[in-house]
């Protein structure tokens, strides 16, 4: 493809969503009947609907994936001094979770393949304070969950599951979000579903499943309803939310084709350039589903992410730097977490990682203009540096 014809004024975000489903007669059925609050029926019709597409009993939808995991730590029942075991290399939501619950997040390195928690690590870190172990699928590709249960079942620890960006995804042929005592899920923009702003909490146990409803709900009580024995959170989904996610599950098995389309593409057109590493396209247990598209600076390239995010941006390509470690986040480091804690692996990848264009409004011709500046860009700065 040649450059100049893609048009010069033309902006390639770094998330399109696509909505081209049934959302606007879902939306219009909301505002035409005036249930537009978690009253509405749509939020029951895509909890059961959700429930039974990644094989759980009970799915609460509640406002967002943070609000689903704060849920899910409280009703895992992590308190004071509580260790929960996850990766350093996510967002911060899980580890904040725990800390707002008084818990204490214990680390782990990432697998420098799949670029999830290194499931070795985890059993060294087990201490007899600890209570939880929260697996967080990162990019595309899943954690090997029956590692992780072997270990949690042979130590008496609940798992919860973090599957934000795992919609559609299986391990073994078993959808993620189906694994440990509880999962939570995330439909922000980016995601494979999204309702704008929404998350889901799932779990095969009733008591769970009634302490997460109450918890979404402010804990009120069936019977006196203005009297509060807990607190809870209103972290209740709209039935507008639950509106356009209905119709966005219902295009699930296309999303996830479309995603590996656009990382087949990617893959196919950036795989013999030596500066980059690129996402494994597949495991012994799962398949990439490519949620986006990321892209590790290999040791030898002498320029930054930072470079190269600012050079696409002023083509007009939107890019992100891959996350941040929770070690070297500010935040938790005042509190006096993580001190002189190192995880090498994270911290490569947080320093060389972005990832680029991946949403599934994504079109063909934006992915070769995305590749073609791509190449150039780290051509250029590679011959700068050497010159």
């Amino acid at each position: 493809m040649n450059q100049t014809t893609f048009p010069s004024n033309r902006m390639i975000p770094v998330n399109t969503p696509l909505l081209d489903g049934n959302e606007k007669q879902y939306l219009n059925e909301c505002i035409d009947s005036g249930w537009i609050s978690s009253e509405g029926p749509f939020v029951k019709r895509f909890e059961n609907e959700f429930a039974r597409v990644v094989d759980r009993k009970h799915a609460i939808a509640c406002a967002n994936g943070s609000g689903a995991l704060d849920i899910a730590v409280a009703a895992a029942g992590i308190g004071q001094g509580d260790e929960v075991i996850m990766p350093t290399f996510t967002i911060i939501s899980p580890a904040a979770s725990v800390v707002r619950a008084g818990g204490v997040p214990v680390l782990v390195d990432s697998d420098p393949k799949t670029w999830n928690m290194d499931v070795s690590q985890m059993e060294e870190r087990i201490t007899a304070k600890t209570k939880a172990i929260i697996v967080v699928h990162v990019y595309g590709l899943p954690v090997d969950m029956d590692r992780v249960l072997d270990i949690a079942n042979r130590y008496g620890l609940v798992v919860i599951e973090d599957a934000a960006e795992m919609h559609g995804q299986t391990v073994r042929g078993r959808p993620c979000g189906s694994f440990g005592a509880i999962s939570t899920f995330s439909f922000y923009p980016n995601k494979h579903i999204t309702c704008g702003e929404g998350g889901m909490v799932v779990t095969d146990n009733d008591t769970i499943a009634e302490k997460c409803q109450g918890l979404r709900n402010l804990c009120f009580q069936p019977h006196r309803r203005f009297v509060h024995e807990e607190l809870g959170w209103n972290y209740r989904m709209t039935n507008m939310q639950a509106a356009i996610g209905l119709a966005q599950l219902q295009r699930l098995d296309s999303h996830v084709g479309r995603k590996r389309e656009i990382g087949q593409m990617y893959g196919e057109r950036l795989s013999a350039i030596p500066e980059l590493e690129l996402p494994l396209s597949e495991t012994d247990y799962a398949k990439n589903i490519y949620w986006v598209f990321g892209v590790v600076l290999s040791d030898s390239f002498q320029g930054t992410t930072q470079q190269v995010a600012e050079l696409l941006g002023q083509k007009k390509i939107g890019t992100r730097p891959f996350f941040w470690p929770m070690h070297w986040q500010p935040v938790f480091q005042k509190l006096g977490l993580f001190h002189d804690e190192h995880y090498p692996v994270a911290e490569r990848m947080a320093r060389q990682g972005l990832y680029l264009p991946s949403g599934l409004g994504l079109a063909n011709l934006e992915i070769e203009h995305v590749c073609v500046s791509l190449k150039a860009i780290l051509n250029d700065l590679t011959k700068s540096r050497t010159s």
